[in-house]
């Protein structure tokens, strides 16, 4: 299929979710946490099956799929509890043709100056690469921003490469979004393709942050860095709010401005809009019809 469609986190139609969380403080109370844990899990399978039934082939897991698995203070080895079921979710997400991802949040950020915020953001990466590992997730992604570039971009790029160089296991699944404020599509692609992992275009974020290129040129420069099927973020502008916040649904002039970049090439677009899976429909009836 030339275009697949995939949404963020959580269905509201069924409502369910894979953040199902708890507070740092309440990670000692290991029934809380397994309960929670229960919970996401349970929640992506319904959510996977869901999606198999509706055409939808692309889901992001949210990062609290296992609360806290990154941090010090987490009380057991999750991969070895946890291993297993994650397996028995990615033979099933294979079986329906899911194709998965992740997405470390904004504090997630190797490139940072300081030494405790890279040591954090490595846990956490290397995190959401086992999770996609033991799904056995081949064709997974997980999506990181640059992070800021502290008045020196040429130095904040070095840091962030010399961070990860020797980060296999997360460089497997790696790839590098532009963001509306700091760094262009130009600017992630030589990160990207200096640490041999992918690059994702946003529409709504290089429309604010376009450097040189129009949107063609970036869908161009960025395609050429994936080994496998290339992502495309889909969003559109909530005009209440900072340029950069997500409407609930995909503008029209949005999604034919993508289509007509993408000039017939096959990509897998995630859809980021406030209203999740509802805002995929209408583009899965725009290309069928």
């Amino acid at each position: 299929m030339p275009i697949r469609f995939g949404y963020p986190c959580q269905n509201l139609t069924i409502k369910a979710s894979t953040n199902h969380n708890l507070r740092l403080g309440s990670l000692t109370h290991e029934d809380r946490l397994a309960e929670k844990i229960a919970a996401n899990f349970s929640d992506l399978e319904r959510m996977l099956r869901w999606n198999a039934e509706h055409g939808i082939d692309l889901f992001r897991i949210g990062q609290q799929l296992i609360p806290f698995a990154s941090h010090a203070d987490f009380p057991y080895k999750w991969s070895t509890v946890y291993g297993n079921q994650l397996k028995v979710l990615g033979d099933l997400a294979a079986q329906l043709g899911q194709r998965l991802s992740m997405h470390p949040g904004q504090f997630i950020n190797p490139g940072s100056p300081d030494i405790d915020v890279v040591e954090r953001s490595l846990a956490e990466l290397r995190y959401s690469a086992q999770v996609l590992e033991l799904m056995n997730a081949q064709d997974g992604v997980i999506v990181l921003h640059l992070g800021g570039a502290y008045g020196d971009k040429a130095t904040a790029a070095d840091r962030f490469i010399a961070n990860l160089k020797g980060e296999n296991k997360i460089n497997r699944f790696l790839a590098l979004e532009v963001d509306e404020r700091v760094w262009t599509v130009q600017e992630v692609v030589e990160v990207a393709s200096a640490l041999g992992v992918s690059a994702i275009v946003d529409n709504l974020h290089h429309g604010l942050n376009p450097g040189t290129l129009t949107l063609k040129e970036a869908i161009e420069l960025a395609l050429p860095t994936w080994k496998n099927r290339p992502k495309i973020h889909l969003s559109s502008q909530d005009t209440t709010k900072q340029p950069g916040a997500h409407a609930a649904l995909i503008l029209d002039s949005d999604w034919q401005m993508l289509l007509e970049a993408l000039g017939g090439q096959e990509a897998d677009i995630m859809v980021e809009a406030k209203d999740k899976e509802r805002a995929v429909f209408p583009l899965l009836k725009s290309i069928a019809s």
